[in-house]
């Protein structure tokens, strides 16, 4: 479970094919300070640390992760996003995040507001009952607070803080982004599915 708070950015060192898997190595702040066998999430992707060296550390993405996220299309260099999972002895400062990605959006609109940032996404129609105006939401595995939402669209504020340490400032119009909808939600539209 993790909080969507991110702890630092990682950048993509290297990549390998392993059959229908991708290994990726990520170096990171937080890359020496990991233990072997931990769930760290990575733009939103909950993945368990392979092995550690030289402030580095190495994952595996299997088919279905690389089906329905965007990390089939993580190159070397790029910028991602890492937190470690919660500890139930803090403080919950973002929403309850389980770093199993259900879609992925596309970026269609992003504005700098004078010291803020906007950003528009689409998603698929069969998501729209997942999306409510203030509600919550994981993108790139940072909970934000959605707002004007539509059946296939929402926007998203950027504080500087999170503009700053996060990669939302590389993203641009046709940029595409790990999605994890609330979790209270998805179990409450589930059930409303099977009530009648």
């Amino acid at each position: 479970m993790f909080t969507g708070i991110i702890e630092g950015r990682g950048i993509i060192t290297g990549i390998e094919a392993e059959g229908t898997n991708r290994t990726f190595w990520i170096s990171s702040p937080i890359s020496d300070e990991l233990t072997i066998d931990q769930s760290v999430a990575h733009n939103g992707v909950c993945l368990t640390i392979e092995e550690i060296s030289g402030g580095q550390h190495k994952i595996t993405a299997i088919a279905e992760t690389l089906a329905k996220t965007t990390l089939n299309f993580w190159a070397k260099g790029d910028t991602i996003n890492v937190e470690r999972c919660l500890q139930m002895n803090g403080r919950l400062d973002g929403h309850i995040v389980q770093g199993h990605v259900d879609a992925v959006a596309k970026c269609i609109g992003a504005t700098e507001r004078a010291g803020s940032w906007e950003y528009t996404f689409s998603i698929p129609k069969e998501f729209a009952s997942l999306i409510i105006e203030k509600g919550s939401i994981t993108i790139n595995g940072i909970s934000l607070t959605l707002f004007n939402v539509s059946e296939t669209t929402f926007q998203v504020a950027i504080i500087p803080y999170t503009f700053e340490h996060t990669n939302m400032q590389y993203l641009k119009e046709e940029s595409e982004v790990n999605i994890e909808f609330d979790m209270i939600g998805k179990y409450i539209n589930r059930y409303m599915q099977f009530k009648k």
